[in-house]
């Protein structure tokens, strides 16, 4: 040290020790910022210099040529997006269920949800000729027939939604295996142009041409469960009509009320003339321009109705008030028992029912089906608040299982709860016990 300052100087002997200090940190600092740059770019095998500078180079075209190609799978991409855009609105852009981008109709063109046919009597009539083994009677009097149902492609909104979406396929299944009824459940939407209320009607046209052996198809949305498991319809009831409906009459042709029938549970028999209803009926439905204008005729002509819209329901009603003479001959409005029964004024009755009724009446004592119209289980937000539609939901499925559960000695606690409790006792003989 004494050396270091009689040749140096003191202060230059302070600024040499200072220099070294940081060069103790400085050094190692950069060697190992060199092995990082190096795991990062590739080059770090820690080969020879002229090695670590092949990698480096090679790393750098690499990385060029991948600049490259993004940027022309975008220039290509940019394209085809621009040029789709001339294309007719009905093709597919992408396989990526884009159902915005999907088969939308032209507002300027008549909607239609499919060629027309003309002749399906003649051609089902030969079909069932064809193939005697798929008769469209199952006895005497009685007509197959399908059950259709289903929910959105999309997981609910309201994860518990897809419970009780569960809930209501297995509630249509017990109906279903009962009564000797095929079903169908359907998560697909076949036209983008009917979403909503409408996305019901190119399923129901698809199937009844597709199945030319179903006499009647019955629509039921998924909000709505079957609450008297020992009904039967009255199928001989309906043998010269096409088309029942729960509603009324004079609500329908003489007060053109909105709600003077419901949609949401339909039977229809498998005709020409039900093609030519469905054809009349979707006239209103295309989502956009043609919905929103009908919304406002449906509005203005129909008792009490609230201002949104074209729906399917009000668009039945205003089709037959209107045009009675062409199809009200061949429509039935039930009343007598519920093929609907609004929930708000059933759902708080079943303990009474349960103690004064049984099943088997399918009417207000007992009914066939109870439907949560205002209900949005699936969403966040519905016309009702969320917790009470479960909660009665919740009843209503409790209320029907029993009724299936009681066949194998056992019912729900009450009919707020999922568990059961035994009220057969088992027996050596299953068959008499």
């Amino acid at each position: 040290m004494m050396v270091q300052e009689r040749c140096l100087g003191a202060q230059r002997s302070r600024k040499f020790r200072r220099a070294l200090r940081h060069c103790r940190v400085t050094i190692p600092s950069f060697l190992l910022t060199v092995v990082v740059l190096r795991g990062i770019i590739g080059a770090g095998k820690f080969g020879t210099p002229e090695q670590d500078f092949v990698e480096f180079r090679d790393h750098i075209l690499l990385h060029s040529r991948k600049r490259g190609e993004l940027h022309r799978v975008l220039e290509e991409h940019r394209q085809t997006t621009s040029s789709s855009i001339s294309f007719s609105s009905t093709t597919a852009t992408n396989d990526n269920n884009n159902y915005n981008d999907f088969n939308k109709p032209d507002p300027n063109k008549h909607y239609s949800l499919g060629p027309k046919i003309s002749d399906w009597d003649m051609q089902r009539s030969k079909w069932l000729k064809d193939h005697p083994n798929f008769p469209n009677f199952v006895g005497a009097s009685k007509p197959r027939v399908l059950l259709v149902t289903g929910s959105s492609p999309k997981a609910c909104e309201n994860p518990v939604g897809d419970h009780y979406l569960l809930k209501s396929i297995k509630n249509k299944i017990d109906y279903c295996r009962i009564h000797g009824i095929e079903i169908f459940y359907n998560m697909a939407l076949l036209d983008a142009a009917m979403a909503g209320f409408w996305a019901k009607l190119p399923l129901i046209r698809k199937l009844l041409l597709s199945h030319p052996e179903v006499e009647l198809l019955w629509w039921m949305d998924s909000d709505a469960l079957f609450t008297d498991m020992a009904f039967e319809v009255p199928w001989e009831r309906y043998k010269d009509y096409n088309l029942v409906m729960h509603g009324w009459d004079k609500m329908v042709y003489d007060r053109k009320s909105w709600i003077g029938l419901n949609t949401g549970s339909l039977l229809l028999r498998n005709c020409q003339w039900s093609l030519d209803i469905l054809d009349a009926w979707a006239f209103m439905g295309p989502e956009g321009k043609i919905r929103d204008e009908a919304g406002k005729i449906l509005t203005r002509e129909l008792k009490d109705r609230p201002a949104f819209e074209a729906d399917d329901q009000s668009a039945m009603v205003y089709l037959l008030a209107t045009q009675r003479n062409k199809w009200g001959d061949k429509v039935y409005l039930e009343s007598e028992y519920y093929l609907h029964g609004y929930w708000g004024i059933l759902v708080d009755r079943f303990e009474e029912m349960i103690k004064n009724y049984h099943p088997g009446l399918g009417d207000l004592r007992w009914p066939l089906v109870t439907h949560f119209v205002g209900c949005k289980p699936c969403a966040k937000l519905g016309d009702y608040p969320v917790e009470r539609c479960l909660r009665q939901m919740d009843r209503a499925f409790n209320f029907g299982d029993n009724q299936i559960l009681k066949m194998y000695g056992f019912t729900h606690m009450s009919l707020a709860s999922t568990r059961v409790k035994r009220i057969r006792n088992e027996t050596s003989n299953p068959q008499l016990g």
